[in-house]
């Protein structure tokens, strides 16, 4: 696991690589999708544009039908010749853009070693996470400054933050609308596109404006496809991004796929005490 320290007061803090770099690849640099979401007569052509780059302003809109939502999320890519996937599950507030996950690591290779899941909360220009291991106590938090990172936290907890998935599709190019589909018995509307990290960083909400930045500043690549999937009152389903990593050897895809159902749902996310937050030395190179 690849771990950069920035020492700040009395101790070190891990602001970077902590999930996907460690257990699944080791990389340096990627590409983000943006789009947002659409009203339910927007098909094709400029108005299929306009309907994803909604997406993140209909999910922060008021009422019971958007606001919130319950989150499955699934993050895979290939190591070693094997497939291997992360897989995350709570709630997210989007007018907080605040949320609490439970992420569920893959075993290695071997099938050997089993990982405890880790507890993610997720809040503007932060993450915390429990159960990080890598000679963090079992009781502590670390805490992520997601603008200091190279991805702004879209990989790197083996999660991407639900907000900046639909912020990511502001940053739209092309968009094809693929046809109706189901799911989970909703019909939704397919869209196919690329989008620009950097065109959307510029074109995102002040509180995820920072780690997008970041994310324009450290990818190699800002086009990356995207698919998503959004219902008759245009929020956002379902959307899958396709990053791109390539820093040493072969370019190396990672495949991020968020699903929002359970709209209205209540969210609490209490922040941790700063005296339960971890601030040593993260052990390279260890995890539990």
């Amino acid at each position: 696991m690849v771990v950069r320290q920035h020492r700040s007061g009395g101790g070190a803090r891990a602001v970077c690589a902590l999930v996907v770099v460690g257990v699944m690849v080791a990389a340096a640099g990627c590409a983000v999708d943006g789009g947002s979401g659409a009203a339910a007569e927007d098909r094709s052509g400029p108005g299929a544009v306009e309907a994803v780059r909604r997406a993140a302003t209909v999910l922060a809109g008021p009422g019971a039908e958007a606001g919130s939502a319950e989150v499955s999320t699934s993050m895979e890519t290939a190591a070693g010749g094997t497939r291997v996937t992360i897989r995350g599950k709570g709630t997210y507030d989007f007018r907080t853009q605040s949320g609490r996950l439970r992420v569920v690591l893959p075993q290695d290779a071997t099938g050997e070693d089993e990982h405890r899941p880790i507890t993610e909360l997720l809040a503007p220009g932060a993450l915390y996470m429990m159960n990080r291991g890598a000679g963090v106590p079992a009781d502590k938090w670390v805490r992520i400054d997601t603008t200091a990172l190279a991805d702004g936290n879209l990989v790197t907890g083996g999660v991407t933050d639900p907000m900046a998935a639909a912020e990511l599709l502001r940053g739209v190019r092309s968009v094809t609308y693929v046809g109706e589909a189901d799911l989970a018995g909703v019909t939704v509307r397919h869209y196919r596109g690329t989008t620009d990290i950097a065109r959307a960083a510029r074109r995102s909400s002040a509180s995820a404006r920072g780690a997008l930045t970041a994310a324009a500043r450290g990818f190699g690549t800002v086009a990356v496809p995207f698919d998503a999937y959004l219902d008759a009152q245009g929020r956002l389903r379902k959307v899958r991004h396709r990053f791109s990593f390539a820093n040493e050897g072969p370019a190396r895809e990672v495949v991020s796929t968020t699903l929002l159902y359970g709209f209205g749902v209540a969210v609490s996310v209490p922040l941790p005490d700063p005296r339960d937050i971890y601030t040593g030395e993260i052990e390279p190179g260890r995890r539990e």
